[in-house]
């Protein structure tokens, strides 16, 4: 099933997406869901038969503003090196476990947002990315249960200020100023897609920069999710992003970032397609 959170006016929403229709769950007798709700398949099967029934008010995609999902996640927690062909093109070594970063809550921006490149950092970069959103509390659980405990999947920008990475050695400062995680459009549950096997995909100005599919995973999502809950208890809505393919700008010979006046789409088959401008500060 795929939700959206959405402004219609001067309030936001979560609906249902059916092809091009938004189904508003404002009004819905069941009330908009929460993270867990989305997780639960009971709540979703409401949802369905509310469609069926044309129970809930139906608006064209085109009229509504998409919002992220996860506008104030608890925490972003991102996997590093998590694509074989990503691993070829730094020629790095293939991890036996996780590598985790994380980044800051307040990157998050909407879909077709701005995002500010700061005017004290050169090499801003890209990275398409495929979120896994969190639906319940999670603690040392098994990969083999993990999509149980899954609200469902999204697309993530990735931005990345290489130059404060470089210099830093590590990658907070660089991965987390304001619009650097841009979200969205929709949030596909587990039932609807295999999160493991999806084409992924950047354009910067219309030309492709990246191009994968999320079998080149080293860790596949459950495993993560699995290996981050021995580590730590996951909320709902938690997001962790869980890696980018081969193909990022600073690897590029001659490299390719991103400035003032770009576009940026980053798309995961079933998903959608995350659009977003660069500006100056």
């Amino acid at each position: 099933m795929r939700f959206i959170r959405y402004a219609g006016g001067n309030t936001q929403h979560w609906g249902t997406v059916v092809d091009d229709t938004v189904y508003s769950l404002a009004e819905a007798p069941f009330g908009e869901p929460t993270y867990k709700d989305i997780a639960t398949p009971g709540y979703r099967s409401k949802v369905q038969q509310a469609v069926d029934s044309d129970t809930l008010t139906g608006v064209p995609r085109t009229e509504v503003q998409e919002l992220a999902p996860v506008p104030n996640p608890g925490k972003i927690i991102c996997v590093g090196l998590n694509y074989h062909d990503h691993a070829e093109e730094q020629d790095e070594e293939i991890p036996d476990k996780p590598i985790l970063f994380a980044k800051s809550s307040t990157s998050v921006t909407n879909p077709n947002a701005a995002i500010i490149h700061p005017d004290d950092i050169e090499q801003v970069d890209y990275e398409v990315e495929l979120g896994i959103v969190m639906g319940r509390t999670s603690k040392n659980v098994p990969a083999t249960d993990a999509m149980n405990y899954i609200a469902g999947y999204t697309v993530v920008n990735d931005v990345s200020a290489r130059d404060a990475q470089f210099e830093d050695g590590q990658f907070f400062r660089g991965k987390s100023y304001d619009t650097f995680a841009p979200m969205g459009p929709e949030l596909v549950t587990d039932d609807t897609i295999d999160p493991n096997a999806l084409d992924v995909e950047t354009r910067v100005n219309g030309e492709t920069k990246q191009s994968s599919n999320t079998d080149e995973f080293i860790f596949d999502t459950y495993e993560i999710v699995a290996y981050l809950s021995r580590v730590m208890t996951l909320h709902p809505g938690d997001v962790i992003s869980t890696g980018t393919p081969g193909g990022v700008g600073v690897f590029r010979d001659p490299p390719e970032l991103l400035e003032p006046g770009d576009e940026v789409e980053v798309e995961i088959e079933s998903i959608g397609t995350l659009r977003n401008h660069v500006i100056a500060e």
